[in-house]
């Protein structure tokens, strides 16, 4: 029998590259989509897709929708990958930061337990949770302090949290995979990586001549999306629910990032790119770098980008596509 997956935010980066993979294993697709006026922002990452999936309106706030989608599918897997994904402004979006990152995953899990009980279910959390804990050998594991610095990863803890809790309480085949920063070519080009990566092309292009960036001395632990939403898919089908870290145990500054990126095209990062204090953090998460062993021992899983191999793609298409 067909499996039938429900992931919400099926037309961000991540939802994409998932759907894409489960249909690959034959699944039966579905995402929540939420109304754009502009109806291309809605779906432009399924266009290659858009044939092969099934898409619902809703919202993680207005729980009809969830009742409906829910109760007509009838998942067999459900991914949460639905949020106000930009942390940087969630500092001026905190209460709706909160709303839709905490509440609506409270609002989803409650649909669930009512009427999808026997579905699995994922959270896709954050490693924002962490904050500035680090351990003594500079990485982030299951077991490190959760101090988050933003209104984003405040929201991802509450959630992390509540789906311990419903799985706990109720039973449920409810589990979290805490994901360190991945990104891709799909990737908004509001984000830092992909905003490199795009002005670096358009500066290597002359189409301009600067690039503003705010702290240049913050590390993450950058991966692919295509190797995070294969974990994902692990996660959700362990045997047992439970928590998970996926990252590359790498950790590089947006510094680092700029100079291989401006090299690769052949040019000196420090000519072009200017810091911007709008562009900073009020409180600034300093550095990230992920302990993935469960993941790679327990579920088999690991990478198959490097982190130039990743840039290499964004930047193959940026090049393509601006003229």
């Amino acid at each position: 029998m067909t499996k039938k997956a429900l992931i919400t935010g099926i037309s961000g980066q991540d939802g994409s590259y998932l759907a894409e993979y489960l249909i690959g294993k034959g699944y039966e697709v579905h995402g929540l989509v939420r109304r754009h006026s502009v109806a291309e922002n809605q779906d432009f990452r399924l266009r290659n897709i858009r044939d092969k999936i099934h898409t619902h309106y809703g919202d993680l706030l207005d729980v009809p929708s969830l009742i409906r989608v829910v109760t007509e599918i009838k998942p067999d897997e459900i991914y949460n990958l639905g949020a106000m994904s930009h942390v940087r402004i969630s500092f001026d979006m905190p209460s709706f930061t909160i709303q839709t990152n905490g509440l609506g995953v409270l609002n989803l899990l409650e649909v669930y337990r009512n009427f999808a009980p026997n579905a699995k279910f994922y959270q896709a959390s954050s490693s924002e949770m962490f904050g500035n804990s680090v351990d003594e050998d500079g990485v982030q594991r299951l077991t490190t302090p959760m101090n988050p610095v933003s209104p984003y990863g405040c929201a991802k803890l509450l959630a992390y949290n509540l789906v311990r809790h419903y799985r706990n309480a109720y039973g449920l085949h409810a589990c979290n995979g805490i994901l360190f920063n991945h990104e891709s070519p799909r990737r908004g080009s509001n984000f830092v990586t992909n905003k490199v990566v795009k002005a670096a092309v358009e500066i290597y292009k002359g189409k301009r001549s600067k690039l503003e960036l705010g702290n240049l001395d913050s590390y993450r632990d950058w991966g692919h999306s295509k190797d995070y939403v294969r974990a994902m898919h692990m996660i959700i089908n362990h045997e047992k629910p439970e928590e998970f870290i996926v990252s590359t145990g790498e950790t590089h500054s947006v510094r680092d990032l700029c100079e291989i990126v401006f090299n690769k095209l052949g040019m000196d990062y420090r000519d072009y790119v200017v810091q911007n204090p709008k562009y900073m953090r009020p409180e600034e998460l300093k550095y990230l770098k992920g302990d993935s062993s469960k993941a790679r021992k327990t579920l088999g899983w690991k990478p198959d980008y490097t982190f130039e191999t990743m840039l290499e793609e964004m930047i193959n298409k940026w090049l393509n596509k601006i003229d």
